[in-house]
């Protein structure tokens, strides 16, 4: 065979490679290739196992100022090395940072807001209400008074000029409850009044002059003067029965006026609530309205005594009767069992007494002296800080199961109804007992700027539970009976408005704060010097 020619033989050899598989081709090539490039590359370079950094002093200037050179501990290095130590922590390392610095935030606004209130109310006072100039030591009021000013007294008047020439007071009328329902007087204490003025009309042209030498003011309070005025009556035996007619006697016997649209739905709320009582619980302590059935706190008919002067008030004669026959012929205070001193005062010594004024029936008058008087052995104590609890048939008493401390407001609101009985009566046992509680508290030490603790321990006779200042419960009464006495004994007992001013001097100071940011006044609590934001409880209408 002829040898084929080189082009030939070259096409042959094309046409084998395009039968073969693509994959060998590939592979069959590649070495190929990868000589080629290699021996077409140059040899590398060979394998460091070492930097080399080189360092040159920085020379000031504008580069220094950059950061540009070496380092120069500048503001500029200092801040680019803290921004890389930042970024070299993990995201958790700065979460916690960064709430941490939250967290301290939060509690020094928490703090600020609190502390400026105390501060702004110590440095917001005007320099006169710091140096009220009062005559009583001890006393320091941040308002001034608004009492009227005394005239000036005529000077033709002669040996007459020291004296006060002031409006007597208005006489109030005898009978009680609203005007429009025209309540009659008892027949007994009309005539008494009208015998009185009687007397007392007589006897002032000769008695003026004496009876200002001898009674003193009460306080004077930036140049006003509180005059004392005529005491209710002091304790006596003059409950006597006239039978004269009274000319004051015609005169309040009006006819009486039609009850509007908002009495009558007192009435019959009245009437509602009365119902229920009468059928479910009668002669008993308390109803349970949801159960229909009743609950005993003293086994002594709380609900229907307390009722009394309210019936008698609304003009409820017939309800008024059924509950005087109960207490004419159930009511028996002669039981074994513990009642509370302070309860059994305002609700069943007060409505028997408010309703004996009301009625002028000696019956309640009766019964008044006999719980009163079975009330007594409580203050028997060495401090004659009265017990908390009374046995009112055993004749004994003691101080509270869980302590042997008494509360401050229980103790100092039970002196209005055991002074009025007192007065009634002719007794002085009944005020001597309660004004010794007064005067023993007056003098008492552990006062906050008039503010009084808690608890008071009747062996001691001293605060306990020192810290605390409120006019919640168990120190709330104490301020209220303190005004109300002065009133009763004729503004004339100045130990009483001295405690009272001071009290409210040290509410205005401690107790008084205003909310942000629509600056509302309302009154918290101050625990072992500090304040605590809670709204203390109140009672509306309460008193004899």
């Amino acid at each position: 065979e002829k040898p084929l020619s080189p082009f030939i033989s070259i096409a042959w050899q094309q046409l084998e490679e395009s039968r073969r598989p693509s994959k060998e081709r590939t592979a069959v090539e590649r070495p190929s290739l990868a000589a080629m490039y290699s021996a077409s590359l140059p040899p590398p370079p060979p394998r460091r196992d070492f930097i080399s950094v080189t360092l040159s002093p920085s020379s000031g200037g504008i580069e220094a100022a950059a950061g540009v050179g070496g380092y120069n501990n500048s503001k500029a290095w200092r801040r680019r090395s803290c921004l890389r130590k930042w970024k070299q922590l993990s995201r958790l390392q700065r979460s916690v940072i960064l709430f941490v610095f939250a967290f301290l935030a939060v509690c020094g606004v928490i703090t600020y807001t609190n502390m400026t209130e105390p501060w702004k109310s110590l440095t917001s006072r005007t320099p006169e209400e710091q140096k009220m100039d009062l005559e009583v030591p001890g006393l320091n009021p941040a308002n001034q008074a608004v009492l009227p000013i005394p005239k000036k007294a005529d000077p033709n008047l002669g040996d007459y000029s020291d004296f006060s020439l002031q409006k007597p007071p208005k006489e109030l009328p005898a009978r009680r409850g609203p005007p429009n329902l025209q309540l009659r007087p008892p027949r007994r204490n009309t005539r008494l009044k009208s015998q009185e003025d009687a007397a007392k009309a007589e006897e002032e042209p000769h008695q003026a002059v004496q009876e200002h030498k001898t009674e003193k003011s009460i306080i004077s309070w930036r140049g006003v003067v509180i005059e004392p005025d005529q005491i209710t009556e002091s304790p006596s035996n003059k409950i006597n029965e006239l039978d004269k007619p009274s000319p004051v006697e015609s005169e309040d016997q009006k006819e009486p006026v039609p009850l509007n649209e908002r009495q009558m739905a007192v009435i019959e709320a009245f009437h509602h609530a009365w119902k229920g009582y009468k059928e479910f619980a009668w002669g008993h302590d308390e109803l349970k309205p949801i159960s229909k059935s009743f609950s005993e706190w003293f086994g002594l008919g709380l609900t229907l005594i307390d009722a009394l002067d309210t019936m008698w008030i609304l003009g409820l004669k017939e309800e008024f009767a059924e509950a005087r026959k109960w207490v004419a012929t159930e009511l028996n205070f002669d039981k074994n069992v513990d009642v509370n001193l302070f309860e059994s005062a305002i609700r069943i010594l007060g409505g028997l007494l408010s309703t004996y004024h009301l009625s002028g029936d000696s019956l309640f008058l009766e019964k008044a002296k006999d719980i009163g008087s079975r009330l007594m052995p409580a203050f028997n104590t060495p401090s004659k800080i009265p017990f908390s609890d009374v046995n009112i048939g055993r004749g004994t008493a003691h101080p509270p199961r869980w302590t042997s401390d008494s509360t401050v407001a229980e103790v100092t609101s039970i002196q209005l109804e055991f002074r009025e009985l007192s007065r009634l009566t002719g007794e002085e046992k009944f005020q001597n007992a309660v004004d010794g509680v007064m005067q023993h508290i007056h003098t008492l030490p552990g006062k906050n700027d008039g503010l009084v603790p808690m608890f008071i321990n009747t062996n001691s006779g001293q605060f306990t539970h020192l810290g605390v200042y409120t006019l919640g419960a168990r120190a709330d009464s104490y301020y209220e009976y303190l005004l109300k006495q002065w009133i009763q004994g004729g503004k004339k007992e100045n130990e009483l408005l001295e405690d009272y001013v001071k009290g409210i001097e040290g509410v205005k100071m401690h107790l008084l704060r205003k909310s942000q940011p629509r600056r509302l006044t309302f009154v918290g609590e101050l625990a072992h010097g500090r304040f605590s934001a809670k709204m203390v409880s109140c009672w509306q209408g309460r008193g004899t």
